[in-house]
């Protein structure tokens, strides 16, 4: 199945980077004019990681330029250090991406097509994904992700901090993707506000694995610990919206000279305190003391492994503005229709007194009338009350013995009421790294059949190409662990046919292979349809709190705006029931 419709990717490490015709030494928002602790240890390695590729001119390319007859560049976004980057138009599949452009003769040219290599074989949705990396006419070219709808972390801190719940899930989701990508021997050495970004959906994703590193000549006798300590300087500068050494970078500022490195709510009031000593833990190795006598994290899994025995942080509730009292205008004379003279201040109109309420009832006449009154309201609830238990007692009477009590069956249990599940969180599927429209997903649970969550629409159907998409879907948080019985689901389009399995997945970003992204996941059951809706069982006794909803074929309808091709699906309304 081919796509036709315009996919999101995103350009590698472009914040900032400092321009051949920029002024020498000046600082930028990812840290190229200021040196990082991996830049320390290149130079103490003896490797520099500009003046290797001083000798080496920027490939001379302009707007309009195709690589592989395939990739139009469109705007330089970065040109520094013997190489470029762009963003591109993938006109095979229709597509923005991102490109480095270098040439064949560069130093680093064989550190940077190894790198890319590596990091397109991990396939990890949580970072943004290589798509090719090639040697060709004297130049070598990455080409990777761009993803529009994401926003970096410099730019979200530019705002002020992050709350308490963001901030959790920012060291928790970075240090379970590079944990995983060090697993596979893969560092990233230059992990900065720059280079992490957040999605619309609230995922955050990591750019520039490896890649980066090697554009730079950048190296380190410990990643891990590189890594690690990088991941407590973002947690640091999400919690104070204050870069935790002493100079100032990536827009913020650092902290006052000769004080060290002092804790994050030692820096700002209300920091959260658990938060607060994990950024210390993991920034220990660069002169921090331990708030507590925990030992330090020296590594992304460690570091993961801290924050998962964390107690978890909620988000916050959400905030209900209570609406403007009434106010009873009146007329006034000389004040309407005409303008405020001038030095005068404009009439006004006064809040009407308020009513005074009744008096009450304290004359003897009146006292009379409330016992009264409350005698026959005792009266008749009593009566009322009688009557009612008769005729209960009359109805038991006539009613005949259950099936259950004719055959003796008196104590074998009844199977209970199905009851709905309520969906607290829920998240795009995009393990190929190609989403559909993540910010649309919290309208399949928003109680309204009108709104729905779109796919893209596509050439050829109703079943995915393989080669080209394995599916596309949603996974949906139920808040703990349930024993799930029916999912219904509610749909757009009838026709041809649509193919629905569940799974059953153990996050809302599962670390799945991008070669086949469900199978490590445990099936619940499977459907083809025809019609609108479907309904599908829990076909197996797992429980599981996270439940994957994933489309593998799309009926055919007719062509609408801005959705060409014929074979597309909605949902427009997901319901769970235990």
């Amino acid at each position: 199945m081919a796509e036709r419709s315009t996919a999101a990717v995103d350009v590698a490490d472009n914040s900032g980077d400092e321009a051949l015709t920029a002024e020498a030494g000046k600082a930028t928002s990812d840290g190229v004019g200021t040196e990082t602790k991996a830049d320390t240890e290149a130079k103490a390695a003896g490797t520099d990681t500009k003046g290797a590729a001083a000798d080496t001119s920027t490939p001379e390319l302009h707007s309009g330029h195709k690589l592989a007859r395939r990739y139009r560049l469109e705007e330089c976004v970065t040109r520094l250090d013997g190489f470029s980057s762009w963003r591109a138009v993938d006109e095979k599949l229709r597509r923005a991406v991102g490109v480095h452009v270098l040439p064949a003769d560069h130093p680093r040219a064989r550190p940077v097509l190894a790198a890319a290599r590596s990091a397109a074989l991990l396939g990890d949705p949580r970072f943004v994904q290589v798509l090719d990396a090639v040697e060709e006419n004297d130049l070598v070219y990455v080409v990777h992700e761009w993803l529009p709808d994401a926003t970096e972390l410099t730019a979200v801190l530019a705002s002020g901090p992050l709350e308490p719940h963001e901030a959790y899930q920012l060291v928790s989701q970075v240090s379970q993707a590079m944990a995983a990508a060090h697993r596979e021997g893969l560092a990233h050495l230059r992990l900065n506000p720059g280079s992490v970004l957040r999605t619309e959906s609230g995922q955050y994703r990591i750019r520039g694995l490896a890649v980066m590193a090697a554009l730079r000549g950048i190296t380190s006798d410990h990643p891990q610990r590189t890594d690690t300590e990088a991941i407590g300087a973002l947690l640091y500068a999400a919690l104070t919206q204050r870069w935790p050494y002493e100079r100032d970078a990536y827009g913020l500022s650092g902290l006052p000279k000769g004080v060290g490195l002092i804790a994050p709510d030692q820096v700002r009031a209300g920091v959260h305190r658990g938060l607060s000593e994990l950024a210390m833990r993991a920034l220990v190795n660069d002169g921090a003391t331990a708030s507590r006598q925990d030992q330090p994290c020296t590594t992304p899994e460690e570091l993961s492994k801290a924050v998962a025995a964390m107690p978890r942080i909620r988000p916050p509730e959400p905030v209900f503005t209570t609406p403007d009292a009434f106010q009873r205008t009146t007329y006034q004379q000389g004040a309407y229709g005409q303008p405020p003279h001038r030095g005068r201040q404009p009439l006004t109109p006064r809040p009407a007194a308020p009513m005074p309420p009744p008096p009450p009832l304290q004359t003897r006449t009146g006292k009379a009338l409330k016992w009264t009154v409350s005698a026959l309201l005792i009266a008749a609830l009593g009566l009322g009350s009688w009557q009612l238990a008769d005729t209960l007692l009359k109805e038991e009477k006539k009613s005949p013995p259950s099936r259950s009590q004719q055959n003796g069956n008196d104590d074998k249990p009844t199977k209970p009421a199905s009851r709905p599940i309520k969906i607290v969180d829920a998240r795009e599927f995009a393990p190929d790294g190609s989403p559909q429209k993540p910010a649309q997903v919290k309208l399949t649970y928003d109680g309204d059949p009108s709104t729905s969550w779109r796919t893209n629409s596509f050439i050829d159907g109703p079943e995915f190409a393989p080669s080209f998409k394995k599916g596309v879907g949603i996974i949906y948080d139920l808040g703990s662990k349930q024993t799930l019985d029916s999912v219904s689901l509610g749909l757009m389009y009838g026709g041809s046919y649509t193919e629905i399995s569940l799974y059953a997945t153990d996050s809302l970003s599962p670390s799945v292979s991008a070669s086949d992204p469900v199978g490590s996941l445990k099936k619940l059951d499977s459907a083809k349809v025809t019609s609108k809706s479907a309904e599908l069982k829990n076909k197996s006794s797992v429980k599981t709190r996270y439940v994957l909803v994933w489309l593998t074929a799309l009926p055919y309808s007719d062509p609408e705006p801005n959705f060409d091709n014929p074979y597309k699906q909605a949902i427009t309304d997901v319901k769970f029931t235990g």
